[in-house]
């Protein structure tokens, strides 16, 4: 009997599953214990948990699938045509996946509650914040990201230095942007916490910034490579 989505590709969408389960289980998590337990260094403490969880996640699975561990990584792996095209939707679907099982872990903490912390770690604008420029920032955070994953992916051969440069930007990114808009640069990341939580308010800033950074990492990426000779290729070992 032929598996779906993808009969081939088991232990690929099993690691893919298993690294978006625990970013959005430890990241929106550690949102929801910021929330509960309120200092000066929340901010830091989350960008720490989700950095760290994705070095984990590289380390540990990377060998397995890429460890992409979010649909914006695989779009800009895809568009510049670095990845299988039989992988993308099974990649895809098991992020998504992922992130719902992790999400509703976490709802169920919560069982008995109709008013969840931080609405399970969701992502939202700040306050008066124009979703346009929402969309900017998700898309200018995810850009970044994407380039350091296709950096890591292609330049960096050891996986404990692919780990730093991805897990690393993302810290310093969530520093940054965490503020305005969540920092998400994740479509899996805010899908999961916002359907068991029932809070949808600005999703598409969270799909399309995405999307659009993706793609323009993806371009410049190619770019990069049909600017470059054959036998100047660069290997940051």
């Amino acid at each position: 009997m032929v598996s779906i989505p993808c009969s081939k590709c088991k232990r690929e969408c099993s690691a893919e599953f298993a690294g978006t389960y625990l970013l959005v289980l430890f990241g929106a998590g550690s949102v929801i214990v910021s929330s509960i337990f309120k200092g000066d260094g929340a901010l830091v403490f989350v960008a720490a948990i989700f950095g760290g969880t994705v070095i984990l996640a590289i380390l540990l699975l990377g060998k397995h699938s890429g460890a992409h561990i979010n649909p914006a990584v695989t779009i800009a792996h895809a568009f510049a045509k670095r990845t299988r095209n039989d992988l993308i939707i099974p990649y895809l679907c098991f992020q998504g996946l992922g992130a719902v099982v992790a999400a509703l872990t976490l709802r169920l903490f919560f069982l008995n509650r109709t008013v969840f912390p931080a609405d399970l770690g969701s992502t939202e604008l700040a306050r008066g914040l124009n979703p346009l420029y929402g969309i900017v920032i998700e898309a200018v955070g995810t850009f970044l990201l994407c380039s350091a994953a296709l950096t890591a992916t292609f330049y960096v051969r050891k996986p404990v230095r692919q780990a730093a440069l991805v897990g690393g930007t993302l810290f310093l990114l969530i520093l940054m942007f965490g503020p305005l808009t969540g920092a998400s640069f994740n479509p899996a990341r805010s899908i999961g916490p916002e359907l068991w939580a029932w809070h949808w308010a600005n999703e598409y800033v969270y799909l399309l910034g995405p999307l659009l950074g993706a793609t323009l990492a993806a371009l410049l990426f190619k770019l990069i490579e049909y600017a470059k000779k054959p036998e100047s290729s660069v290997c940051l070992c």
